[in-house]
């Protein structure tokens, strides 16, 4: 009971500080709003027109499953980038070897344009969901490997030698001490990698014309449709949003339950 309750706890927190991400969507509702009466309607819809476009996009049940088609193909490659990133980033941590061999990889991948990649994987894979997946996954795999080989790298070597004094093994110090360690650096990566893997993989759907989100911003380009291109992009968003505090965030709380124990009382985030 006591378990549930605290969870039930961080739950209520959590919701409760919504309040303060709804300020910020104001403020950028605000800055939007003075955009279209400087420039008219025609370079920038006012908040209410896109919000007027959007609801007719949603009436259509086709254009829910559009958006969960991109939502499904981001989250295969954010998925594979996580499963392989992790792991090579755990590996680099402990080999300062192996670590020094990957930063110019990791520098080079970083610097390739997302644009490269989809150019490539057309020609690999052809105009289909799989070089959506495989675009968004390459995107975001350095960010998730060289946020777990910081943590990795970063850790408290001293919880390992005191670990070992009271007989833990190398694979338990792993999952016990040296994992928990690394959390702190690799769910900021994995926040930055989710975005990416959504922003590529509406760009490789707009560049092969794969359907899902990509395709309408395409049609809405050639119709000139600014109020409809917007409106595509707040349902991206809005479903990168739904994700991301859907569910890489309750993880993150309760993988770190700790913090909110070393907390002082009264402190807020």
């Amino acid at each position: 009971m006591s378990a549930l309750g605290d969870r039930a706890a961080r739950t209520g927190r959590f919701l409760w500080s919504a309040w303060a991400g709804m300020a910020g969507l104001s403020v950028f509702a605000a800055a939007w709003q003075l955009g279209h009466e400087t420039y008219g309607s025609f370079i920038l819809p006012a908040p209410a027109e896109t919000l007027v476009s959007m609801t007719a996009i949603l009436a259509d049940p086709g254009s829910w499953q559009l958006v969960g088609t991109t939502s499904l193909r981001a989250l295969a490659g954010f998925a594979a980038a996580t499963v392989i990133g992790t792991v090579s980033g755990v590996l680099a941590g402990y080999h300062p070897a192996i670590m020094r061999l990957a930063r110019p990889q990791i520098t080079l991948l970083l610097g390739v344009p997302p644009i490269a990649w989809i150019v490539l994987m057309m020609i690999w894979f052809g105009n289909g969901a799989g070089t959506v997946a495989a675009t968004a996954a390459v995107a975001c795999l350095p960010v998730v490997l060289i946020g777990a080989a910081e943590g990795i790298a970063g850790r408290d070597r001293g919880l390992d030698d005191m670990a070992r004094a009271v007989g833990l093994g190398p694979m338990r110090r792993v999952a016990r001490i040296a994992l928990r360690q690394m959390l702190h650096s690799l769910f900021p990566a994995l926040t930055m990698a989710l975005g990416t893997a959504f922003k590529a993989a509406i760009m490789a759907e707009l560049l092969t014309n794969a359907g899902g989100v990509g395709t309408e911003l395409a049609s809405a380009r050639a119709n000139l449709d600014v109020a409809a291109a917007l409106a595509w992009i707040l349902l991206s968003v809005g479903a990168l949003i739904a994700v991301e505090y859907g569910l890489l965030q309750p993880l993150r709380a309760e993988a770190e339950t700790w913090r909110e124990a070393a907390r002082p009382w009264g402190v807020k985030r």
